[in-house]
Formats: C-alpha cells, sequence, structure tokens
C-alpha cells in the first residue's frame, strides 16, 4: 500500500481538473488495480467454491467511464454513414436488458407462498408446487438473519426467501413472532399504493375527472371566443362614422336582451351559501413551509425509495418522487405509480410529474390530488433529455409559455395541495430565460420555484451559474425560489445561502455523499470511515429488501439499483486525504490508494469493483448476471 518515489513521479503537480490529494497516497493506474485485484483475489482464494462467479463478474467490467467523444471531422462524419446513406444511431444500444425473472429457473408459486391456498390456475400453473423439489434447486441463502422477519416479526416472501433459514422449520413451516406482528398490525409504512380497482378503471378510461374538464371547458371557450374576435376583425367592415345612436341603442339592448337569457352561473335554488359562491383560493390551499429546508432533488433512477430514508436519516428536510411521465401515470401503469410512494418518515414529501399538454398534465393532477398522499406537485420544467425535450416537455416547456401557462394553471385549478416548478436557465446556454418566465410564474399562482443554475445545452460540462439565481430570486420574491448547482461541501451551502435564495436543492451531491445534508446542518467536514459508509450500503441493502422484496427477484434489483448509486459514490474523496478541502464537485479525482482496503475499492470506477462490493451485503451475483452503469459522467472533462 506504501508508494515508493517512483510511483508518484510525475503525479505531485496538480493537474487542471484534478482533485488535489495528499501526495503520499497518489499512484498510477495500474499499480491501483494492482493492488485491488490482488487483496481480492487473496481473500478469493480462500472460497474456491466462487471462483467461477467471480470470472463472471469481471467478464462484464468495464474499465474506467468513457472520455466525452470530440466532434467528428468532415471526412470521418462521412464514414460514419451506411452505404445506403442512413447514419448510424443509437445510444448504448449494447446495454444488456436482463429480465430479474431470468435469475430463478423455476420459481415457488404464490398459493404455496401464501400458506398452501389452492392454485387457480392448476395444471396450468408454470411454477413449483413440490416445496422439497423447489428447496433443493433453489439458489442458496445469503445469509443467517433476514432483516424483514426481524423487524416486522414475519416475511411476507416465506420459502422464496433468501434468508429463508432463519424463519422455516426442518418440515418446511414459516415461522412468526407474535409481538412483532402485533406491534405493526393496522400500521400502514408505505402509502400511494396503486390498488387493482383504480388500475382497472383507469385502463377502462372510466374514471372521472370533474374539475378538470370544467377547467378544460373554459379553454376551449376561451379559445372559441378568440377565434370569433379574430374572425371579426378580419371580415366585419369597420362601424361608418355616421353610425347613428339609434343602431348603437337597438345593438346594446339585444346584447343585454341575449345575456339575461343565460342561465345564471350559481344555481340559486334554496338558501345560498359560501360554498356556493367562494371558490378554494391559493392561499387556502394546504400550507407548506418551505423556508430554510434542504431539499432533496427528484432523481431518476437513484433517488428511489430505499435512498430517500438514507438522506432523511441524515437531515434531508425535503424529499421528493422521480420524475413520472402523466400519460403513464393515466393509464395505470404500475412501474409509474412506484415512483409516487411515500415511506413514513418523509414529513414533507412531493411527486414530480412531466408532460407537455393541458389536459393530461390537468387530469393527472386531480388524479394524484384524489388518490394519493402528498405535500406537494412539482412540475418538470427542466428535464434536458432528448426523448422529453422533442415532444414539447421538460425544458421544452420553458419555450411554449402558452401552453406551460395553461398547464399550471389548470394544475392549480384541481389540486389542494402547493403546486411548484422546476426549471433551467434556458434551452441555449448564452441564451438564459428564466428571469423572464419567474414574473409571469408568480401571476399564474406558482406556490415554489426550483431553479437549476445550468441551460440545457449546458448539462454538466460547466459550474451553475449563482449570480443568474441570486438575480432571478429577487425576481421571485416573496414566492420562494430554491436555488440548485455544484453543492458538495456545507462551505457551498453556505455561499449559496448568500445569493438570497430561500432554500436549497441538492442532487449530484447526495448521490456522492448522502451525508452531506448533516454537513450542512452542523457546519463541518465528516471524515466519513469507510466502514461507516459500507454500513449505509448495508441500511440501503435492508430498505431495498423491504421495498423490493427479498426473494431472488427482489436481492438482484436492490443489487442494481446499488450498484447504480456506487457508479456517483465511488467519486468521493475521503476528507483525510484531501491536500485542499473541500472537494469540487467538477474536479476528476486522480489515482489514489486509499488508508485501507475496503476504502481503496470503494474510491475505483471500475464496474468489477462495484460487483464486489455488492456481494459483501447481498452474497455473490448469479451466473448470467451484468451490469452496465446508466450515467456517464461528463461533469468534468
Amino acid at each position: 500500500m506504501e508508494n515508493t518515489a517512483e510511483d508518484t513521479k510525475g503525479t505531485d503537480v496538480a493537474v487542471k481538473g484534478e482533485a488535489a490529494i495528499k501526495p503520499e497516497f497518489l499512484t498510477t493506474k495500474e499499480k491501483f488495480h494492482e493492488f485491488v485485484d490482488s487483496e481480492w483475489q487473496g481473500s478469493k482464494s480462500e472460497k474456491a467454491s466462487q471462483n467461477d462467479t467471480d470470472e463472471e463478474a469481471t467478464e462484464t467490467c468495464v474499465d474506467e467511464p468513457e472520455a466525452k467523444k470530440l466532434k467528428l471531422d468532415p471526412e470521418e462524419k462521412q464514414k460514419a454513414w451506411k452505404s445506403d446513406n442512413k447514419r448510424l444511431r443509437g445510444q448504448n444500444k449494447s446495454r444488456p436488458h436482463t429480465k430479474p425473472t431470468t435469475y430463478d429457473e423455476k420459481r415457488l408459486c404464490l398459493s404455496v407462498i401464501k400458506d398452501n391456498r389452492q392454485c387457480p390456475f392448476g395444471d396450468k400453473c408454470h411454477f413449483h408446487h413440490d416445496v422439497a423439489e423447489y428447496m433443493a434447486s433453489k439458489p442458496s441463502d445469503i445469509g443467517e438473519n433476514c432483516y424483514l422477519y426481524d423487524t416486522f416479526g414475519k416475511c411476507a416472501y416465506g420459502l422464496s426467501c433468501r434468508f429463508a433459514k432463519a424463519h422455516t422449520t426442518p418440515d418446511f413451516k414459516t415461522m412468526e413472532k407474535a409481538d412483532l406482528v402485533k406491534a405493526f398490525e393496522g400500521r400502514n409504512l408505505v402509502k400511494n399504493n396503486l390498488s387493482k380497482d383504480l388500475q382497472n378503471r383507469l385502463r377502462k378510461r372510466s374514471v372521472a375527472f370533474k374539475k378538470s374538464e370544467e377547467y378544460l371547458k373554459t379553454l376551449s371557450k376561451n379559445r372559441d371566443k378568440k377565434e370569433q374576435q379574430g374572425n371579426g376583425d378580419v371580415c366585419a367592415p369597420a362601424a361608418s362614422a355616421d353610425q347613428t345612436g339609434e343602431e348603437q341603442h337597438v345593438s346594446t339592448e339585444a346584447e343585454t336582451q341575449t345575456s339575461s337569457d343565460k342561465p345564471p352561473p350559481v344555481k340559486t335554488v334554496g338558501p345560498l351559501t359560501d360554498a356556493d359562491v367562494i371558490k378554494l383560493r391559493p392561499c387556502e390551499k394546504k400550507q407548506v413551509d418551505f423556508q430554510d429546508k434542504l431539499y432533496l432533488a427528484p432523481l431518476t433512477t437513484c433517488g428511489n425509495l430505499p435512498f430517500r430514508r438514507i438522506c432523511k436519516r441524515f437531515g434531508a428536510d425535503i424529499t421528493c418522487g422521480e420524475m413520472a411521465m402523466c400519460t403513464n401515470l393515466l393509464q395505470g401503469q404500475q412501474s409509474e405509480w412506484a415512483l409516487l410512494k411515500r415511506h413514513e418518515s418523509e414529513d414533507l414529501f412531493g411527486v414530480q410529474v412531466e408532460g407537455c399538454f393541458p389536459d393530461t398534465m390537468t387530469r393527472c393532477a386531480e388524479l394524484i390530488n384524489n388518490n394519493a398522499d402528498v405535500d406537494f406537485v412539482d412540475i418538470n420544467s427542466g428535464c434536458p433529455i432528448d426523448l422529453v425535450y422533442k415532444k414539447g416537455g421538460g425544458c421544452g416547456l420553458m419555450t411554449r409559455t402558452r401552453k406551460f401557462e395553461q398547464i399550471v394553471k389548470g394544475m392549480n385549478y384541481v389540486l389542494d395541495v402547493p403546486l411548484t416548478v422546476k426549471i433551467r436557465t434556458g434551452v441555449q446556454e448564452k441564451c438564459s430565460i428564466a428571469h423572464k418566465l419567474i414574473p409571469e410564474m408568480k401571476n399564474w399562482g406558482v406556490s415554489m420555484i426550483t431553479l437549476h443554475g445550468r441551460s440545457r445545452e449546458q448539462r454538466y460540462t460547466k459550474l451553475a451559474d449563482w449570480d443568474y439565481i441570486n438575480t432571478c430570486s429577487k425576481l421571485a420574491s416573496p414566492i420562494p425560489l430554491f436555488g440548485n448547482g455544484d453543492i458538495l461541501s456545507y462551505e457551498d451551502a453556505m455561499k449559496a445561502r448568500e445569493t438570497g435564495v430561500s432554500g436549497i436543492m441538492i442532487a449530484r451531491g447526495a448521490l456522492l455523499k448522502p451525508w452531506i445534508f448533516t454537513e450542512i446542518k452542523e457546519s463541518r467536514h465528516w471524515d466519513i470511515s469507510s466502514s461507516e459508509r459500507l454500513d449505509i450500503l448495508k441500511d440501503f441493502t435492508n430498505f431495498g429488501l423491504e421495498h423490493w422484496g427479498s426473494d431472488t427477484r427482489g436481492v438482484e434489483k436492490t443489487r442494481t439499483f446499488m450498484l447504480e448509486w456506487l457508479s456517483f459514490m465511488c467519486r468521493y474523496i475521503p476528507v483525510g486525504l484531501l491536500e485542499r478541502v473541500p472537494q469540487k464537485i467538477n474536479e476528476r479525482p486522480p489515482y489514489y490508494i486509499g488508508r485501507n482496503y475496503l476504502e481503496s475499492l470503494m474510491i475505483s470506477q471500475n464496474v468489477g469493483d462495484w460487483i464486489r462490493i455488492s456481494e459483501m451485503v447481498l452474497g455473490p451475483v448469479p451466473k448470467n448476471f451484468s451490469f452496465l452503469p446508466k450515467h456517464k459522467a461528463n461533469a468534468y472533462k
């Protein structure tokens, strides 16, 4: 582990864009991987039975994240075209799409798991009904203790649980702890589950959207009026100067007569109450105090419920579900509704929806309002990905102000909770438009705005513009505006608060180190040990098994999401190794060796090493397991 002068030769000079690490820890790429692999192979040699699994894992390894591709020359561009003049297209097409069900050759039937009930499929059922036969073919258990059994008194996955020995008798009966079962009886830990009844009604399109239809009718009436006015302006001749007062009097009399024929806007049968006249005003909606809060950003893929629970324990004040597509929610897709789930520890929780049309977004808001327990609803008007932007959603809404206005007003009309909006500085890098939109949003009825200090075009290649965020926060007053971008330490947070923002949203900083919320609240740099970080991963594993299941499917789903998180977490540099504190989010870590083997393993950017870490808490990976991270960092060059 000790480095010679030759190892660190040429590395003690600080390279632009690299984090400054103490010279005694610096090394080369070859020396680093040699050290990590030799230690691991040494421990593996003691477990000969797992050698095959290790070989499988190393075959799927990818060294470092690929460098950002440069723009091609015209000649090279020409080569990239096929002979039939169709350009080679596709992103990450080689990414494996392995279904989690393939990890089991044959699973145990649910009727057997649920106290040996009669199987409704009879002889046509494809799953195991013979318990002894299933147990013989089942993958070996991961550990001796089952988290679900120890915490809740029983495990819903029974014999299919990968920790089944902890709660199974020799004659294959599932045990329970009566006192714990009674303690959790009637307690709903996770809210916002999609019921089968609602899913069926959504699929049959039998759900009524009364308030949405009211709002959409007003939109269509306004559109018709504008069309009539437009036609009248073009077609009707201008009133002549010698038009008599008598003609004018006749026309106004006719107008008053037609207006009196219209039914009154309020039904007047019976006593007239306040409820008949006064609608719910924005000031009477549920009040949420956003001031001086730490907001965990809605993070696609990584911002799942187990990860949010980790961040809540470290001091996050506001949490938000991952971005959900409004059309998928309206279709009753189970996978999309899973993004709205809320744990009981999330005391201030919102959901983020994405869409580009007033009708779908308004109906979606009403659906959430009536069937989910949330404290606020957020509109994603900052998503930069092509799939969303090209259809007019995400960042595209910022350039379609008329549609944006209709969406905000429509959602506000049907919601009983505050409506918030997340935006970027703009679409083009050198053309910021957020300062023009914010004053309009105040009139539309937005309760809170979050501004990410980058444009869509910019992505993460440059630092966030906090001076611009400061300007926008003054324009937004008295509506709270949260700033977002490049916060990785409490010092970054202090500088951000000096700009006058109402609060701070943290995204990548929470992925690199979820204890950032504690650092900010306690105003300190936490030199967290590698064993403490492993304990955090163990907690995530337990929360994942509780959320996704403790059977093989649940275990491998938990592993996949942990690996996605580790693709960010490996960029964290321990405080004790830094020559200059704090670490900056846009600085690439050079090759260095940690203070112990586990710390060195956790800083590796090799996929195989992430898989090794997952095996420490979730057991060996299946033979057909492969992983390729979704996110490729372009935050630094």
